[in-house]
């Protein structure tokens, strides 16, 4: 029995058996695979700029510059605050207290509103001077403009209060109101709440009108001037609560003044809520600025944080990092080392795997 003859070497096999092709197209299935995967030439990490020293400096600069700046608006309206909160107190705690004469707290003419005692109801008997009659405009209430009518009072004991009787609205034209409704005469005893002068107004007014409350001015602007009062005034005005136990008639009310605290307390946490603000970005700019500078010291290895969408997220990744930044061969002796909690790697856990793959170049 003859032998059939062996192929010669290197001539093609006309046959294969089913173990070696499937053997053979698993080889071609798994280089294609290969050559899907491999990293293409423009997938290298960009070359980083990286700021100069002089750079660093004008941005500190400027850091410094922005936290002083919030920390003293946060500093002014903290101080805003504190000013609101003594003054509603004050108001709280004066504006329905029970009335007394006011020799209690004033002493006498010249003796000046104390600001603990603004509110204070107190109560003078008297007659008004009602030819000295003062207008006081420009002073809207509830925003509709009107005329404050002002008064001088001459207590029994001589000494001389303005008295803000109430307001009136603008008439046909924003000169004068259309009627002005008169005080009454003769002896009337009034509930006042005493108020302090407000400074004296450096604009002008009409004849017979003011732009504040001071009683010197108020004085001045009468027919007469103010020398019948010298030497007989207090050093603050009166805010008429009742005549002969009545509102004044033809008059409107005064306001209830405002208690509310507005909103200097919550601007003075927003300004140093910046100030720390700018410091922390500045921080976090520092950071990054390290982290480029590592990666461009590493050379064109691909960006270890490209696969977290942006340059923050591995603080919020789910799962391991893709890429060479995150795939270490088993001969480098650190795919052992276990990673952060959750599966996150570390920065300098990548770091340590990007030094360690481009060594075996």
């Amino acid at each position: 029995m003859t032998d059939a003859p062996s192929p010669a070497p290197g001539a093609p096999r006309e046959t294969q058996t089913p173990d070696e092709a499937t053997a053979a197209q698993r080889a071609e299935a798994t280089t294609a695979q290969r050559t899907a995967e491999a990293p293409a030439p423009e997938a290298a990490a960009p070359h980083v700029q990286l700021r100069t020293p002089r750079q660093w400096v004008a941005l500190a600069l400027g850091v410094a510059v922005l936290f002083t700046g919030c920390v003293l608006a946060g500093r002014w309206q903290w101080n805003r605050h504190v000013d609101r909160d003594a003054q509603i107190a004050v108001i709280e705690a004066n504006y329905a207290s029970d009335p007394v004469p006011i020799d209690e707290l004033l002493d006498g003419p010249g003796d000046v509103v104390p600001a603990s005692d603004v509110w204070r109801r107190v109560t003078v008997s008297g007659t008004y001077e009602a030819d000295k009659t003062v207008l006081l405009r420009n002073r809207p209430v509830e925003s509709q403009a009107a005329f404050h009518v002002l008064v001088p009072f001459v207590t029994d004991e001589g000494t001389v209060i303005v008295v803000n009787r109430g307001w009136i609205p603008y008439g046909s034209n924003s000169s004068t109101p259309d009627a002005l409704p008169a005080p009454p005469g003769g002896e009337v005893e009034l509930t006042l709440r005493l108020r302090a002068d407000e400074p004296a107004a450096d604009n002008g007014a009409p004849p017979g009108q003011v732009q504040a409350i001071n009683t010197s001015q108020v004085l001045a602007a009468g027919p007469d001037g103010a020398a019948w009062a010298d030497g007989r005034t207090y050093g603050g005005y009166g805010a008429l609560a009742a005549e002969d136990g009545r509102p004044a008639e033809g008059l409107a009310t005064l306001p209830v003044p405002d208690t509310d605290p507005r909103s200097h307390l919550s601007y003075a946490f927003q300004w140093w809520v910046f100030a720390v603000g700018g410091v922390a970005g500045f921080v976090v700019l520092i950071r990054r600025e390290r982290r480029d500078a590592t990666i461009e010291a590493l050379g064109d290895l691909p960006h270890p944080f490209a696969a977290l969408g942006d340059a923050d997220g591995a603080r919020d990744g789910d799962g391991p990092l893709d890429g060479p930044s995150s795939t270490v061969g088993p001969h480098t002796g650190r795919s052992s080392r276990p990673g952060r909690r959750g599966g996150r790697q570390s920065a300098e856990e990548i770091e340590d795997a990007l030094i360690d793959s481009s060594s075996t170049r």
